[in-house]
This record gives C-alpha cells, structure tokens and sequence, in this order.
C-alpha cells in the first residue's frame, strides 16, 4: 500500500493532534532532557521507503528514533550557543505559518509583505533605531545578514569607483580593505562568498583587558592609523555589539566618527548584543549604533523565536536593491510595496516574520526588555556571564 497527502485529510484532525500531543511532552520534558546527545546514531536507517508509511506511522518512528535523540537546546539547561527557547506566541506564529504556508516573494496577493515591512518597523522601534533612518529584510540568521549587509557595502563600494559590481562582476578586490579587531565565523565565511576572500582582511588591535592581554573590543587609535595608511580606495570597517568569546562591545560612537572621516563603510554585527538596546540598564553598551551604515540582528537569539530568523538592516536601501533585483516578468507587481526578494538572498521566501509579529505583539517592548535584563541579572547573580547564553 502506498500512501498519498490527499488519503491523509479525512484524518488530519487527529494527525495534528498527536503531533501537538508529541511536542506538549517534549516541552514537558524539557527540565529533564539532556542538554546534548552523543550517541553514534548507528541505529538511524538512511533507507528511502518505496510506498511510504503514512503520517501516524512516520510520527511514531520519530518518536522513538529521532525525539530522544536531539539536543535540549529550547530548555535552560541547554548553555552551548546563544538559542532562543521559543516563546508560546513564536510557536503559535511559527505553526500557522507552516500551515498557511506564505511564499514573501512579492507583494500583490496578499498581507504578507506589509506584515514583513511592519514588523522591521517594530523591530526599529524595539532597539531605538531611527524609523526612517534604516530598511531591510528578514534573513535566515546573521550569517545571511552578514552576507546581505556586507555585498551591499560591496555595491557602495563598487559605486564609488564607477562599477556597478551586482552587474558587472567583482573585478576590483585590489581597491578594497576590510578592518575588524574580532569578526565573527559567519563574517570570515561570507567574505569568501562574496569574493573578498576569508584571509582578505586588516587586523585592528584589540584593547587590553583586565589582564592587560589583548581584548576583542577595537582599538580606535589603531583603527585610525590603519585606515590612514590604507591605499584602498574602498574601506569597510566591521564592528561587533558583543563578540562571542567574551562579549565584548566596540565604542560605536568613535568608530562611526572615523568611518566618517575616512568614508568608510561602518557594518555593525548586534547579532546578539543590539538586544542591550531593549533596556535603560544596558543600553550604554550599544550607544550610537544607529550610526552604523548596516546592522545585522538575530530574532533567534534573545527574542526567542524559532530557528532560522535574522534582520539584515541598511541606512542605503537604494543600494541593497541594486544588490539584489533581479527581473522577470512572471515577478512584475502593480503594488506600491517593495518585494522583499530584492532585498536578500531568497527568491522563495518563508514568512518567517508570523513568530517575530507574534512575539512582538504579544509582548511588546516592555516584556522583551524584561527577558533581557532578567537573563543578565542571573548571569550576574550567579557569577556566571555565560548564563547570558543560556535559554530562560
């Protein structure tokens, strides 16, 4: 017997029941789920079925198979990476938006896109940014903003020296020179992307720490003489609203300063760090990121909504859809609403903003300041500051 989505309908109801049923006790589970799973997974079949076992029996064997074998990382016990432990709006927004199943390609068939556009609007004013300062997107994480952020930079660059490198191709690698004290993996992986090259770029010394050992925050001095001693014609400087190792925020005020007086591109990583600008107590850490030419944000670090969702944000909007339009005509719209496909890397594109307007509207500025300050506030009362790491 073989099995075919349309024989499922008549008994979806208690499909998705037992699958709600499944993910209510994992949840449960949580406090005792191991944080982490080492097995070998030798008894893991990678066999493809010929007929199909059906939902009900396919759920069955993930239960015994695949459930008990995955991390713990939604629950507090789970301190590896910096993982949101998805709010019960995210789910919520996250399931419909599964079952709905929305392609934000272009705009002209439905509320997507302006629910897209509405939440970057929402996202502005959660970290004070200037509403009509920044635009941009929602990308799978801060790797695909790092990448949207940085080849639009790569486009103002291009821009400067007469090229328009999205249609021309990148033939000018010699006028450009990236500055940063501790980029982050997925800025040394996106450089290689986009034809920088991972080893094509300056190191700006770090400040000393308490131990009078190099840091990772950026010395601004140091900045300063490299960017002067530079012969590239093009300059992009990457910062970092707390880096991984020690959390470490750069001086944004100094370096955008400088990026002015040498006309450099100034990109902010906030991937995890913007978040301080979510409360008074912490916002010091991130005064004047607004300065910053591009910002990346992760949703799925401190806002807490399901994995994958980054922002990728630019003061340049002009130049990030250069970067990334492409036409055709099945893709042309009458609607006054920008199609977010040009500004990022997908064309088919989920509508992950559903969990983030979710959250935001269930929340609001008050309880996501309240998350961040409480994750800070045990860290601190425990001693320990990589409980900032951990889920709440």
């Amino acid at each position: 017997m073989s099995f075919h989505p349309l024989d499922e309908q008549a008994n979806l109801q208690a499909l998705l029941t037992e699958t709600y049923q499944t993910a209510l006790q994992h949840i449960n589970d949580l406090p005792q789920c191991p944080a982490g799973c080492l097995d070998s997974f030798d008894h893991f079949s990678t066999t493809l079925s010929e007929t199909g076992l059906g939902t009900e029996k396919t759920l069955e064997r993930f239960q015994q198979n695949i459930l008990p074998y995955l991390s713990g990382s939604a629950g507090s016990r789970y301190w590896g990476f910096v993982a949101g432990g998805v709010t019960p709006a995210a789910l919520a927004g996250d399931w419909l938006s599964a079952t709905i199943d929305q392609n934000v390609m272009v705009p002209g068939d439905s509320i997507a896109t302006a629910v897209e556009l509405a939440v970057i609007e929402q996202l502005k004013a959660l970290f004070s940014l200037p509403q009509d300062g920044f635009d941009g997107v929602l990308t799978t994480g801060a790797t695909a903003s790092n990448l949207v952020c940085l080849a639009t930079a790569r486009q103002w660059g291009g821009r400067k020296l007469g090229y328009d490198i999205t249609r021309e191709g990148f033939s000018c690698l010699d006028q450009f020179q990236i500055f940063a004290t501790t980029p982050h993996a997925s800025q040394i992986k996106v450089q290689g992307i986009l034809g920088f090259g991972q080893n094509h770029w300056v190191k700006v010394q770090g400040l000393s720490d308490a131990n009078g050992r190099e840091g990772e925050a950026m010395d601004i001095e140091d900045l300063e003489n490299k960017l002067n001693a530079s012969p590239a014609a093009v300059k992009i400087v990457i910062s970092s609203a707390a880096t991984v190792s020690t959390t470490a925020f750069d001086n944004f005020k100094a370096i955008a300063k400088v990026c002015k007086d040498y006309q450099a591109w100034h990109h902010l990583d906030g991937a995890f760090g913007l978040f301080a600008r979510c409360s008074p107590k912490l916002a010091h850490l991130a005064t004047e990121a607004e300065l910053a030419d591009s910002i990346t944000v992760d949703c799925h670090k401190w806002l807490n909504v399901p994995y994958d969702c980054g922002v990728a944000l630019t003061r340049h909007r002009q130049l990030l859809e250069e970067t990334f339009t492409s036409g055709a005509a099945y893709l042309e719209t009458d609607t006054i609403l920008p199609s977010m496909m040009n500004r990022g890397i997908e064309n088919s594109r989920r509508f992950r903003a559903l969990p983030v307007w979710f959250t935001l509207s269930a929340y609001g500025k008050a309880g996501i300041q309240k998350i961040v300050e409480q994750n800070c506030d045990r860290a601190i009362a425990t001693g320990r500051m990589d409980y900032i790491f951990a889920v709440l």
